[in-house]
C-alpha cells in the first residue's frame, strides 16, 4: 500500500453531553483511501494497527464467490448477504443460515461457533453466516469440516490468499489471532482496512460486486432492523455499503467512485464509531442532509438527556 510522507493528522474526540456539559470522551481514528491504496484524508494515523473483526467478513465471503459454491447448491444473494452479517438471531436470519447448511447437505451441529447465552443453537450467533459460508466451501471443496477454524485449514488459508492478494502483501506477514467465535482475525492498518473497503467498493472484480450487492439489497441480512450497518445502506441505497466490527471498528465503501473509509475507537466503544461515521459521512457528502438527519436521530441521540458530539474533521495529506 502506497503511503504519503506524512500518514497523521489531529484525532476525532466524541464527546458525550449530559444537558449540554461534557460527561465522557473518547478517541477515534479514521481514514479514507482510493482502491490504489493511497491514504487521501486521515484523522489520527492511518497506521494505527487494529484488528479487523467483523469487518473482515465481506473478504471471507470471498471464499466462497471465488470457488463456484454458490452455483453448486443453489445459493442466493440472501444466502451471501448473511454469510457477511453480525446478525441479531432473528428467525428470518437464523433460517437463512439454516437454508446454506441444508443445502450443502450440512447439519447446524457441525457449526463451531458458539451457542449465545439463553439461546438454544449456534445458528443463532451474530457470525454464524460467516461459518455456514465456510463449512459449504469445505464440503464443495471436499476438505476436513471438522477443523476448518483452524488457521492452517485450507479455507482459512484460501481467505488469507485473498486479502494478502487484495493489499498486494506476503499472506506470511499478517498477524492472526482468534475472533470471539473462533475463526481467524488480523491485525492490520487502518489504512489497509480502507483499502479493503475501497476496492470492495471500486466494481472491478466481479466476485466482490456480487457481495456489495447482496449486501446493498438485503441490509436487513446483514446486521438487523435499527443496527447502524442495516439503516445505513437502507437509507443511501446502491451508493454506501457499510459493515461494522467489535472493538470500534466502523467501515464503510463508496460505491463506484473506489473510495473505503476505515474507523477506529481507540477504547472500542460502540456508540462512538457510529457518531463519528455519521460525521465524517456528512463531511464528505456521502450522505444526504434528510439521511444524516434520520442517523443522528438513532443513534447520536442517546437519551432525553444526552447526546453524542463530534470534535474535528478528515485532514488531506
Amino acid at each position: 500500500m502506497t503511503m504519503g510522507k506524512r500518514t497523521q493528522a489531529t484525532a476525532l474526540e466524541v464527546r458525550l453531553l449530559r444537558e449540554g456539559i461534557i460527561e465522557s470522551r473518547h478517541i477515534v481514528q479514521a481514514v479514507v483511501c482510493d482502491d490504489r491504496g493511497r491514504v487521501l484524508t486521515v484523522a489520527g494515523n492511518s497506521e494505527t494497527a487494529a484488528f479487523i473483526r467483523s469487518a473482515l467478513k465481506p473478504f471471507q465471503a470471498l471464499a466462497v464467490t471465488t470457488t463456484g459454491t454458490l452455483e453448486r447448491y443453489d445459493l442466493s444473494d440472501r444466502d451471501l448477504a448473511i454469510m457477511t452479517s453480525s446478525h441479531k438471531g432473528t428467525i428470518d436470519q437464523v433460517r437463512q443460515v439454516f437454508n446454506i447448511l441444508w443445502r450443502a447437505d450440512l447439519d447446524p451441529t457441525i457449526l463451531q461457533c458458539p451457542t449465545p447465552e439463553g439461546k438454544h443453537s449456534p445458528l443463532e450467533y451474530n457470525c454464524s453466516g460467516k461459518h455456514a459460508g465456510m463449512l459449504a466451501v469445505c464440503q464443495q471443496r471436499r476438505w476436513p469440516l471438522n477443523n476448518y477454524l483452524d488457521r492452517k485449514h485450507p479455507i482459512q488459508q484460501l481467505i488469507l490468499g485473498k486479502v494478502a492478494e487484495l493489499l498486494r502483501m506476503p499472506a506470511a506477514e499478517f498477524i492472526c489471532a482468534h475472533d470471539d467465535c473462533g475463526a481467524p482475525t488480523y491485525l492490520m492498518q487502518l489504512g489497509h482496512m480502507a483499502s479493503l473497503y475501497a476496492l470492495l467498493a471500486s466494481s472491478t472484480n466481479l466476485d466482490m460486486e456480487r457481495i456489495v450487492r447482496a449486501m446493498t439489497h438485503h441490509p436487513a441480512m446483514v446486521a438487523g432492523d435499527g443496527e447502524f450497518d442495516t439503516e445505513l445502506m437502507r437509507l443511501t441505497p446502491g451508493e454506501l455499503v457499510s459493515k461494522s466490527g467489535a472493538e470500534g471498528v466502523q467501515c464503510i465503501g463508496r460505491l463506484g467512485e473506489g473510495l473505503g473509509l476505515a474507523i477506529k475507537v481507540m477504547d472500542g466503544t460502540k456508540r462512538a464509531k457510529h457518531a463519528v461515521a455519521i460525521h465524517l459521512l456528512k463531511q464528505m457528502g456521502w450522505i444526504s442532509p434528510s439521511a444524516a438527519e434520520s442517523l443522528c436521530e438513532k443513534f447520536t441521540t442517546l437519551g432525553k438527556y444526552t447526546r453524542l458530539e463530534v470534535i474535528g474533521e478528515l485532514s488531506f495529506l
